[in-house]
């Protein structure tokens, strides 16, 4: 028997190599990628249901031009009550571009100082962090700290720390990432880090601090810290898949808002008029201008387009953190800018 070409192993290889890739492609994400896109917002927001989402809500305010809010599917779904234009949402880590904004604020009027270390700031939790002495509040905000992140611990969903000292307790056996200033590795611990330092110097909450900066100034009236200052009907519900029940009352300690408020904030931030003085080259030094967050049954997505001065949140309610929902949320968003973009630029 003729014994087989090296040709012939490499065309095999390549036969099971593409058989392989084949199996693993997301085909429902590139079906949805390939599909044309539709004429309307609303028709490209009803696709919501094709893409597992329970609800959606949309918010598109362009420079000048009135706000749009569109809506689709459940604000719950058990009771069959429609998707609401100002429902409470868990805009998660959304919320740290208001952080960013604070840490600018705090930065320019001298109450905190980027270079200052971990160990001089917080030398109580010194020893929880390893290259404390190195780790400055620059690196913080801009994820070049090393610390691990803690929501990537084991069962952290299942049973969430409700101090800094139990956040920090679940990572202080795991290395480092990396050196600080030596990479880039975004991590939930540098904010809960940030939050303790602001109410630190500041002496009073995090959230009250946002609030007189920022909430109060410029009328953003439907933002709150968490579940316990709301009307719980007004959040919208949320859902992961496999899991039929409502969570909504999982407290996972996210800041909560309407979109409109989110929208506002955006375009404020973006605008400029979020700041005094050198505090807006201070933040953009340090942070981005654009976010999006997760939660359990918690999907944001909120960004400014520079093209067309254009403000854009999406809310979706349901997640699965194994599968493509966060993708879907993401295709949606794109294809809304894109169908909005269009839309202008013929009138």
């Amino acid at each position: 028997m003729k014994k087989p070409s090296a040709k012939t192993y490499i065309r095999l290889i390549l036969f099971v190599g593409t058989a392989i890739s084949l199996f693993f492609v997301p085909w429902l994400l590139l079906i949805a990628w390939l599909q044309p896109l539709p004429t309307s917002l609303q028709s490209q927001l009803d696709l919501a249901s094709d893409y597992g989402f329970d609800g959606a809500i949309a918010y598109i305010e362009q420079n000048g031009q009135t706000p749009i809010a569109l809506t689709t599917g459940w604000h719950n779904r058990e009771a069959k009550i429609p998707a609401r234009p100002d429902a409470l949402f868990k805009i998660a880590s959304i919320a740290k571009l208001y952080d960013a904004v604070i840490v600018s604020k705090l930065v320019a009027d001298k109450t905190l100082s980027l270079d200052k270390t971990l160990a001089e700031y917080t030398p109580e939790y010194a020893s929880y962090i390893q290259n404390a002495d190195q780790i400055t509040l620059r690196h913080l905000v801009q994820h070049r700290s090393g610390i691990p992140d803690l929501m990537y611990t084991p069962n952290y969903f299942d049973n969430p720390p409700t101090t800094l000292a139990q956040g920090l307790a679940l990572i202080q056996n795991i290395p480092p990432s990396f050196a600080p200033d030596e990479g880039y590795e975004y991590s939930n611990t540098n904010y809960w880090l940030i939050s303790h330092l602001i109410e630190k110097v500041t002496g009073i909450s995090k959230f009250e601090v946002i609030g007189q900066r920022l909430l109060i100034p410029f009328a953003l009236e439907d933002t709150y810290d968490s579940i316990e200052q709301i009307d719980i009907n007004r959040l919208m519900s949320g859902y992961y898949v496999g899991i039929n029940e409502d969570i909504k009352t999982a407290n996972y300690g996210s800041m909560i808002a309407s979109i409109r408020d989110v929208g506002q904030f955006m375009r404020l931030l973006n605008s400029g008029d979020l700041f005094q003085s050198d505090e807006q080259a201070i933040y953009s030094s340090l942070y981005v201008y654009n976010h999006t967050g997760l939660l359990p049954g918690y999907q944001s997505i909120a960004h400014y387009f520079k093209d067309t001065d254009t403000v854009i949140v999406l809310f979706t309610n349901t997640t699965n953190f194994s599968g493509y929902n966060w993708n879907f949320a993401e295709l949606m968003h794109s294809r809304l800018a894109k169908i909005y973009k269009n839309v202008s630029e013929e009138h």
